[in-house]
Protein backbone atom coordinates (compact mmCIF):
# COMPACT_ATOMS: atom_id res chain seq x y z
CA UNK A 1 0.00 0.00 0.00
CA UNK A 2 0.85 3.27 -0.70
CA UNK A 3 0.65 4.11 2.80
CA UNK A 4 3.58 1.88 3.77
CA UNK A 5 5.88 3.11 1.80
CA UNK A 6 9.09 4.38 2.86
CA UNK A 7 9.42 7.96 1.30
CA UNK A 8 9.02 11.63 2.77
CA UNK A 9 6.68 13.70 1.06
CA UNK A 10 7.69 17.17 -1.07
CA UNK A 11 8.36 20.05 1.62
CA UNK A 12 6.43 23.46 1.37
CA UNK A 13 8.66 26.19 -0.12
CA UNK A 14 10.14 27.58 3.14
CA UNK A 15 11.23 23.78 3.84
CA UNK A 16 12.64 23.66 0.24
CA UNK A 17 14.35 26.83 0.13
CA UNK A 18 15.96 25.58 3.55
CA UNK A 19 16.62 22.24 2.59
CA UNK A 20 18.49 23.68 -0.90
CA UNK A 21 20.49 25.85 1.39
CA UNK A 22 21.96 23.05 4.01
CA UNK A 23 22.39 21.16 0.91
CA UNK A 24 24.58 23.82 -0.65
CA UNK A 25 26.99 24.35 2.76
CA UNK A 26 27.39 20.79 2.28
CA UNK A 27 28.55 20.70 -1.31
CA UNK A 28 30.93 23.75 -0.96
CA UNK A 29 32.49 21.91 1.95
CA UNK A 30 33.28 18.83 -0.51
CA UNK A 31 34.39 21.41 -3.15
CA UNK A 32 36.96 23.25 -0.84
CA UNK A 33 37.98 19.91 0.65
CA UNK A 34 39.31 19.22 -2.82
CA UNK A 35 41.08 22.46 -3.73
CA UNK A 36 42.96 21.53 -0.24
CA UNK A 37 43.69 18.12 -1.54
CA UNK A 38 45.36 20.07 -4.39
CA UNK A 39 47.15 21.80 -1.71
CA UNK A 40 48.02 18.94 0.40
CA UNK A 41 50.14 17.37 -2.93
CA UNK A 42 51.76 20.71 -3.40
CA UNK A 43 52.74 21.11 0.08
CA UNK A 44 54.73 18.28 -0.76
CA UNK A 45 56.26 19.08 -4.36
CA UNK A 46 59.49 20.67 -5.00
CA UNK A 47 59.17 24.62 -5.26
CA UNK A 48 55.80 24.70 -4.55
CA UNK A 49 56.41 24.09 -1.20
CA UNK A 50 58.99 26.66 -0.97
CA UNK A 51 56.20 29.08 -1.04
CA UNK A 52 54.00 28.35 1.66
CA UNK A 53 55.49 29.78 4.86
CA UNK A 54 54.29 26.94 7.43
CA UNK A 55 56.34 24.38 8.19
CA UNK A 56 54.03 21.59 7.90
CA UNK A 57 51.38 23.32 6.16
CA UNK A 58 50.85 19.49 4.49
CA UNK A 59 49.48 18.04 7.93
CA UNK A 60 47.66 21.12 8.31
CA UNK A 61 45.72 21.12 4.88
CA UNK A 62 45.11 17.55 5.87
CA UNK A 63 43.06 18.65 9.07
CA UNK A 64 40.41 21.51 7.31
CA UNK A 65 40.34 18.39 4.55
CA UNK A 66 39.19 16.02 7.43
CA UNK A 67 36.89 18.48 9.36
CA UNK A 68 35.28 19.69 5.99
CA UNK A 69 34.97 16.08 4.27
CA UNK A 70 33.81 13.86 7.93
CA UNK A 71 32.48 17.07 10.16
CA UNK A 72 30.81 19.39 7.97
CA UNK A 73 29.29 17.57 4.91
CA UNK A 74 27.66 15.25 7.43
CA UNK A 75 26.45 17.15 9.90
CA UNK A 76 25.09 19.79 6.86
CA UNK A 77 23.48 16.85 5.02
CA UNK A 78 21.72 15.61 8.55
CA UNK A 79 20.58 19.89 7.89
CA UNK A 80 19.21 18.82 4.82
CA UNK A 81 17.17 16.09 6.07
CA UNK A 82 16.27 17.52 9.42
CA UNK A 83 14.93 20.58 7.23
CA UNK A 84 12.80 18.89 4.30
CA UNK A 85 11.33 17.15 6.97
CA UNK A 86 10.29 20.14 8.91
CA UNK A 87 7.30 22.26 9.22
CA UNK A 88 7.60 26.37 8.73
CA UNK A 89 7.78 26.77 12.68
CA UNK A 90 10.63 29.03 13.97
CA UNK A 91 11.99 29.61 10.77
CA UNK A 92 14.49 31.96 11.62
CA UNK A 93 16.40 29.65 14.62
CA UNK A 94 16.66 27.41 11.15
CA UNK A 95 18.27 30.40 8.95
CA UNK A 96 20.12 31.34 12.08
CA UNK A 97 21.85 28.23 12.67
CA UNK A 98 22.27 27.44 9.52
CA UNK A 99 23.97 31.13 9.26
CA UNK A 100 26.46 30.56 12.09
CA UNK A 101 27.39 26.60 10.37
CA UNK A 102 28.46 28.86 7.12
CA UNK A 103 29.97 31.10 8.84
CA UNK A 104 31.91 28.97 10.82
CA UNK A 105 32.95 26.27 7.62
CA UNK A 106 34.33 29.75 5.93
CA UNK A 107 36.79 30.50 9.02
CA UNK A 108 37.86 26.80 9.61
CA UNK A 109 38.50 26.99 5.95
CA UNK A 110 40.53 30.40 6.12
CA UNK A 111 42.20 29.30 9.32
CA UNK A 112 45.52 27.69 7.64
CA UNK A 113 46.14 31.01 5.79
CA UNK A 114 46.36 32.94 9.45
CA UNK A 115 49.46 31.66 10.72
CA UNK A 116 51.66 28.86 12.01
CA UNK A 117 48.83 26.18 13.17
CA UNK A 118 50.40 23.26 15.20
CA UNK A 119 48.06 20.59 13.59
CA UNK A 120 47.23 17.66 15.80
CA UNK A 121 45.65 14.53 14.07
CA UNK A 122 43.45 13.22 17.08
CA UNK A 123 40.60 11.42 16.55
CA UNK A 124 37.50 13.13 15.36
CA UNK A 125 37.73 16.47 14.81
CA UNK A 126 41.54 17.12 14.26
CA UNK A 127 42.10 20.14 15.02
CA UNK A 128 44.86 23.55 14.24
CA UNK A 129 45.95 25.45 17.40
CA UNK A 130 45.44 28.57 16.58
CA UNK A 131 42.38 31.24 17.14
CA UNK A 132 41.19 31.43 14.31
CA UNK A 133 40.18 27.62 13.82
CA UNK A 134 38.48 27.25 17.17
CA UNK A 135 36.51 30.35 16.27
CA UNK A 136 35.75 28.83 13.37
CA UNK A 137 35.27 25.44 14.87
CA UNK A 138 33.06 26.96 17.85
CA UNK A 139 30.51 28.99 15.37
CA UNK A 140 29.99 26.42 13.37
CA UNK A 141 29.18 23.92 16.14
CA UNK A 142 26.87 26.17 18.18
CA UNK A 143 24.76 26.57 14.63
CA UNK A 144 24.70 22.68 14.82
CA UNK A 145 23.08 23.39 17.90
CA UNK A 146 20.56 25.54 17.07
CA UNK A 147 19.73 23.36 14.31
CA UNK A 148 19.02 20.60 16.54
CA UNK A 149 17.17 22.14 18.63
CA UNK A 150 14.83 23.31 15.88
CA UNK A 151 14.56 19.83 14.69
CA UNK A 152 12.54 19.16 18.03
CA UNK A 153 10.28 22.17 17.27
CA UNK A 154 9.66 22.30 13.75
CA UNK A 155 9.71 18.50 13.02
CA UNK A 156 6.28 17.02 11.65
CA UNK A 157 4.29 15.14 14.53
CA UNK A 158 3.95 11.01 14.03
CA UNK A 159 0.75 9.99 13.30
CA UNK A 160 -1.69 7.40 15.37
CA UNK A 161 -1.42 4.84 12.03
CA UNK A 162 2.11 3.84 11.71
CA UNK A 163 2.52 4.42 7.94
CA UNK A 164 6.35 4.36 6.02
CA UNK A 165 6.23 8.19 6.00
CA UNK A 166 5.73 8.10 9.92
CA UNK A 167 8.55 5.53 10.36
CA UNK A 168 11.21 7.89 8.18
CA UNK A 169 10.48 10.54 10.06
CA UNK A 170 10.80 8.60 13.21
CA UNK A 171 14.28 7.47 12.78
CA UNK A 172 15.06 11.64 11.80
CA UNK A 173 13.90 12.62 15.57
CA UNK A 174 15.69 9.75 16.98
CA UNK A 175 19.23 10.99 15.18
CA UNK A 176 18.24 14.02 16.68
CA UNK A 177 17.84 13.01 19.95
CA UNK A 178 21.92 11.31 19.08
CA UNK A 179 22.86 14.37 18.17
CA UNK A 180 21.34 15.88 21.17
CA UNK A 181 23.40 13.51 23.65
CA UNK A 182 26.90 14.07 21.53
CA UNK A 183 26.65 18.32 22.02
CA UNK A 184 25.85 17.23 26.14
CA UNK A 185 28.81 15.08 26.07
CA UNK A 186 30.99 17.35 24.62
CA UNK A 187 30.06 19.52 27.26
CA UNK A 188 30.64 17.34 30.04
CA UNK A 189 33.89 16.10 28.66
CA UNK A 190 35.34 19.22 28.36
CA UNK A 191 34.74 19.97 32.02
CA UNK A 192 35.93 16.67 33.27
CA UNK A 193 39.14 16.51 31.71
CA UNK A 194 42.11 15.77 33.94
CA UNK A 195 44.46 18.90 33.42
CA UNK A 196 47.23 17.33 32.70
CA UNK A 197 46.50 16.32 29.49
CA UNK A 198 47.93 18.70 26.93
CA UNK A 199 47.84 18.80 22.84
CA UNK A 200 46.57 15.45 21.19
CA UNK A 201 45.61 13.89 24.45
CA UNK A 202 43.66 16.46 25.50
CA UNK A 203 41.57 16.67 22.32
CA UNK A 204 41.14 13.01 22.05
CA UNK A 205 39.73 13.20 25.15
CA UNK A 206 37.39 16.18 24.53
CA UNK A 207 36.03 14.52 21.30
CA UNK A 208 36.27 10.51 22.33
CA UNK A 209 32.50 10.56 23.89
CA UNK A 210 30.93 12.87 21.59
CA UNK A 211 32.43 11.48 18.37
CA UNK A 212 31.29 8.14 18.89
CA UNK A 213 27.58 9.02 19.83
CA UNK A 214 27.45 11.25 16.75
CA UNK A 215 28.26 8.23 14.48
CA UNK A 216 24.53 6.82 15.68
CA UNK A 217 23.41 9.97 14.18
CA UNK A 218 25.20 9.54 10.95
CA UNK A 219 23.99 5.60 11.11
CA UNK A 220 20.27 6.25 12.06
CA UNK A 221 20.11 8.82 8.87
CA UNK A 222 21.78 6.18 6.75
CA UNK A 223 18.70 4.00 7.92
CA UNK A 224 16.56 6.24 6.64
CA UNK A 225 18.02 7.10 3.03
CA UNK A 226 18.38 3.22 2.32
CA UNK A 227 14.76 2.99 3.48
CA UNK A 228 13.81 5.52 1.24
CA UNK A 229 15.88 4.82 -1.89
CA UNK A 230 14.69 0.95 -2.00
CA UNK A 231 11.28 2.27 -1.86
CA UNK A 232 11.88 4.90 -4.58
CA UNK A 233 13.67 2.76 -6.65
CA UNK A 234 11.18 -0.12 -6.46
CA UNK A 235 11.84 -2.81 -4.01
CA UNK A 236 9.22 -3.95 -1.95
CA UNK A 237 10.21 -4.18 1.56
CA UNK A 238 8.91 -7.09 3.42
CA UNK A 239 8.86 -5.06 7.10
CA UNK A 240 6.12 -2.88 8.34
CA UNK A 241 6.41 0.39 9.08
CA UNK A 242 5.51 -0.22 12.72
CA UNK A 243 8.33 -2.63 12.81
CA UNK A 244 10.91 -0.27 11.08
CA UNK A 245 10.28 2.63 13.82
CA UNK A 246 10.75 -0.43 16.39
CA UNK A 247 14.36 -1.19 14.69
CA UNK A 248 14.96 2.75 15.19
CA UNK A 249 14.15 2.91 18.33
CA UNK A 250 15.90 -0.39 18.83
CA UNK A 251 19.41 1.31 17.38
CA UNK A 252 18.89 4.26 19.63
CA UNK A 253 18.83 1.50 22.86
CA UNK A 254 22.77 1.49 23.25
CA UNK A 255 23.06 5.22 24.42
CA UNK A 256 21.15 4.65 27.67
CA UNK A 257 24.88 3.62 28.43
CA UNK A 258 26.31 6.79 27.95
CA UNK A 259 25.01 8.66 31.12
CA UNK A 260 26.57 5.23 32.81
CA UNK A 261 29.99 5.65 30.98
CA UNK A 262 30.39 9.17 32.09
CA UNK A 263 29.31 8.72 36.00
CA UNK A 264 31.14 5.45 36.19
CA UNK A 265 34.39 6.69 34.58
CA UNK A 266 36.24 9.54 34.40
CA UNK A 267 36.85 11.22 31.14
CA UNK A 268 40.43 11.10 31.20
CA UNK A 269 40.97 7.37 32.21
CA UNK A 270 40.86 4.26 30.04
CA UNK A 271 37.57 3.04 30.98
CA UNK A 272 35.83 5.69 29.54
CA UNK A 273 37.80 5.08 26.11
CA UNK A 274 37.36 0.92 26.67
CA UNK A 275 33.64 1.52 26.99
CA UNK A 276 32.75 3.86 23.73
CA UNK A 277 34.77 1.52 21.81
CA UNK A 278 32.32 -1.09 22.84
CA UNK A 279 29.41 0.57 22.65
CA UNK A 280 29.84 1.33 18.94
CA UNK A 281 31.29 -1.70 17.79
CA UNK A 282 28.43 -3.79 19.52
CA UNK A 283 25.72 -1.41 19.94
CA UNK A 284 25.39 0.34 16.30
CA UNK A 285 24.24 -3.22 14.17
CA UNK A 286 21.23 -3.43 16.21
CA UNK A 287 19.13 -1.43 13.64
CA UNK A 288 21.62 -1.59 10.83
CA UNK A 289 21.84 -5.22 10.71
CA UNK A 290 18.50 -6.14 10.57
CA UNK A 291 17.16 -3.38 7.84
CA UNK A 292 20.89 -3.76 6.26
CA UNK A 293 19.43 -7.19 5.68
CA UNK A 294 15.82 -6.29 4.83
CA UNK A 295 16.46 -3.85 2.31
CA UNK A 296 18.86 -6.26 0.53
CA UNK A 297 16.79 -8.37 0.06
CA UNK A 298 13.79 -6.53 -1.42
CA UNK A 299 16.43 -5.60 -3.91
CA UNK A 300 17.38 -9.15 -4.58
CA UNK A 301 13.86 -9.93 -4.96
CA UNK A 302 13.33 -7.05 -7.27
CA UNK A 303 16.81 -6.26 -8.83
CA UNK A 304 15.89 -4.13 -12.12
CA UNK A 305 14.89 -0.85 -10.60
CA UNK A 306 12.09 1.11 -11.53
CA UNK A 307 12.95 2.58 -14.82
CA UNK A 308 13.97 6.37 -14.30
CA UNK A 309 15.42 5.17 -10.72
CA UNK A 310 18.18 3.68 -11.79
CA UNK A 311 20.84 5.72 -10.28
CA UNK A 312 19.20 5.62 -6.55
CA UNK A 313 18.77 2.17 -6.84
CA UNK A 314 22.90 1.66 -7.64
CA UNK A 315 23.65 3.92 -4.69
CA UNK A 316 21.87 2.10 -2.21
CA UNK A 317 23.52 -1.07 -3.42
CA UNK A 318 27.02 0.47 -3.38
CA UNK A 319 25.91 2.25 0.27
CA UNK A 320 24.74 -1.25 1.68
CA UNK A 321 28.21 -3.06 0.50
CA UNK A 322 30.76 -0.51 1.78
CA UNK A 323 29.11 -0.03 5.12
CA UNK A 324 28.98 -3.66 5.21
CA UNK A 325 32.67 -4.29 5.02
CA UNK A 326 33.26 -2.06 6.93
CA UNK A 327 31.57 -3.07 9.36
CA UNK A 328 32.78 -6.93 9.17
CA UNK A 329 36.61 -4.93 8.95
CA UNK A 330 35.77 -3.61 12.44
CA UNK A 331 35.92 -6.46 14.15
CA UNK A 332 39.52 -7.63 12.90
CA UNK A 333 40.97 -4.92 14.88
CA UNK A 334 43.48 -6.15 16.89
CA UNK A 335 45.75 -3.06 17.05
CA UNK A 336 46.75 0.56 16.09
CA UNK A 337 47.08 0.04 12.47
CA UNK A 338 45.68 1.09 9.06
CA UNK A 339 42.69 -1.90 10.27
CA UNK A 340 41.44 0.81 11.49
CA UNK A 341 41.13 3.32 9.12
CA UNK A 342 39.83 0.77 6.76
CA UNK A 343 36.85 0.17 9.20
CA UNK A 344 35.53 3.88 9.50
CA UNK A 345 36.45 4.56 5.97
CA UNK A 346 34.20 1.69 4.38
CA UNK A 347 31.57 3.05 7.24
CA UNK A 348 31.92 6.62 6.56
CA UNK A 349 31.56 6.03 2.41
CA UNK A 350 28.92 3.88 3.16
CA UNK A 351 26.85 6.75 4.71
CA UNK A 352 28.08 9.52 2.12
CA UNK A 353 27.09 7.54 -0.64
CA UNK A 354 23.35 6.97 1.03
CA UNK A 355 23.37 10.57 0.95
CA UNK A 356 24.36 10.89 -2.71
CA UNK A 357 21.79 8.81 -3.08
CA UNK A 358 19.52 10.97 -1.66
CA UNK A 359 20.89 13.87 -3.39
CA UNK A 360 20.25 12.96 -6.35
CA UNK A 361 16.04 11.97 -5.63
CA UNK A 362 15.64 15.27 -3.74
CA UNK A 363 17.34 17.80 -6.38
CA UNK A 364 13.76 17.92 -8.74
CA UNK A 365 11.87 18.12 -5.32
CA UNK A 366 13.93 21.26 -4.53
CA UNK A 367 12.81 22.90 -8.07
CA UNK A 368 16.51 21.51 -9.88
CA UNK A 369 16.31 19.01 -12.84
CA UNK A 370 16.13 15.19 -11.95
CA UNK A 371 19.76 13.51 -12.38
CA UNK A 372 19.78 11.12 -15.68
CA UNK A 373 22.40 9.31 -18.22
CA UNK A 374 25.09 7.25 -18.00
CA UNK A 375 27.74 8.74 -16.32
CA UNK A 376 25.33 9.72 -13.44
CA UNK A 377 24.02 5.50 -13.13
CA UNK A 378 28.04 4.54 -13.09
CA UNK A 379 28.70 7.55 -10.82
CA UNK A 380 28.16 4.98 -7.29
CA UNK A 381 30.04 2.24 -9.10
CA UNK A 382 33.17 3.87 -9.73
CA UNK A 383 33.30 5.61 -6.36
CA UNK A 384 32.26 3.05 -4.16
CA UNK A 385 34.55 0.11 -6.10
CA UNK A 386 37.33 2.55 -5.64
CA UNK A 387 36.52 2.63 -1.92
CA UNK A 388 36.22 -0.13 -1.82
CA UNK A 389 39.34 -1.39 -3.21
CA UNK A 390 41.06 1.18 -1.03
CA UNK A 391 39.86 0.07 2.38
CA UNK A 392 40.47 -3.51 1.46
CA UNK A 393 44.32 -2.77 0.73
CA UNK A 394 44.36 -0.58 4.40
CA UNK A 395 42.72 -4.00 5.95
CA UNK A 396 45.30 -6.20 4.03
CA UNK A 397 48.27 -3.96 5.21
CA UNK A 398 46.98 -3.88 8.70
CA UNK A 399 47.22 -7.59 8.72
CA UNK A 400 51.04 -6.84 8.09
CA UNK A 401 51.82 -4.41 10.76
CA UNK A 402 51.43 -1.52 8.37
CA UNK A 403 50.72 1.32 11.45
CA UNK A 404 48.06 3.90 11.17
CA UNK A 405 48.58 8.10 10.65
CA UNK A 406 52.17 7.88 9.23
CA UNK A 407 53.42 8.15 5.82
CA UNK A 408 56.63 7.62 3.57
CA UNK A 409 59.14 5.65 4.93
CA UNK A 410 57.63 6.11 8.57
CA UNK A 411 55.10 3.24 7.45
CA UNK A 412 58.01 0.97 7.00
CA UNK A 413 57.26 -1.00 3.94
CA UNK A 414 59.55 -4.02 3.72
CA UNK A 415 57.14 -6.79 2.71
CA UNK A 416 55.62 -7.82 -0.68
CA UNK A 417 52.36 -8.08 1.43
CA UNK A 418 52.50 -4.66 2.25
CA UNK A 419 53.36 -3.27 -0.57
CA UNK A 420 50.65 -4.62 -2.50
CA UNK A 421 48.16 -3.84 0.08
CA UNK A 422 49.21 -0.25 0.36
CA UNK A 423 49.51 0.03 -3.27
CA UNK A 424 45.75 -1.41 -3.55
CA UNK A 425 44.88 1.71 -1.23
CA UNK A 426 46.34 4.29 -3.28
CA UNK A 427 44.84 2.87 -6.78
CA UNK A 428 41.51 2.64 -5.19
CA UNK A 429 41.85 5.87 -3.99
CA UNK A 430 42.68 7.13 -6.82
CA UNK A 431 39.63 6.45 -8.58
CA UNK A 432 37.35 7.26 -5.78
CA UNK A 433 38.41 10.62 -5.88
CA UNK A 434 37.29 10.44 -9.94
CA UNK A 435 34.07 9.06 -8.10
CA UNK A 436 33.50 11.83 -6.41
CA UNK A 437 34.36 14.54 -8.10
CA UNK A 438 31.84 13.49 -10.92
CA UNK A 439 29.42 13.56 -7.92
CA UNK A 440 30.04 17.25 -7.82
CA UNK A 441 29.94 17.62 -11.49
CA UNK A 442 27.03 15.77 -12.12
CA UNK A 443 25.46 17.53 -9.29
CA UNK A 444 26.25 20.80 -10.83
CA UNK A 445 24.80 20.17 -13.73
CA UNK A 446 21.44 19.46 -12.49
CA UNK A 447 21.25 22.73 -10.57
CA UNK A 448 22.72 25.45 -12.61
CA UNK A 449 20.01 27.47 -14.85
CA UNK A 450 19.11 26.40 -18.06
CA UNK A 451 20.14 29.33 -19.41
CA UNK A 452 23.80 28.19 -18.87
CA UNK A 453 23.47 25.47 -21.00
CA UNK A 454 24.98 25.02 -24.84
Amino acid sequence: MLADQFTLPEPDADARKMTTAWLFLGLASLVIAGLFTILIVLSRTPYFQEIIPWVDFFRTALVVHVDLTVLVWFLAFAGVLWSYNSSNRYPRTGWLALLLSAAGTLIITISPFTGESYPLMNNYVPVLQSTVFFIGLGTFGLGFSLLVVRTFLASWTIGTRIGGVDALRFGLLVAAIAALLAIVALVLSYFDIDEGFVGQAYYDRLFWGSGHIIQFTHTQLMLVAWLWLASVSGAYLRVSPRIALILFALGMAPLVMVPIIYFRFEVSSGGHLFWFIQLMKYGGALAAVPIGLATTLSVIEKWRPTPGFEVERNTLLFSILLFGVGGIIGFMITGSNVTVPAHYHGSIVGVTLAFMGITYHILPRLGFRKVSGRAARWQPGIYGSGQLMHIIGLAWSGGYGVQRKTAGSEQGLEQFEQVAGMSLMGFGGLISIIGGVMFLVIVYLAIRPVKDQL
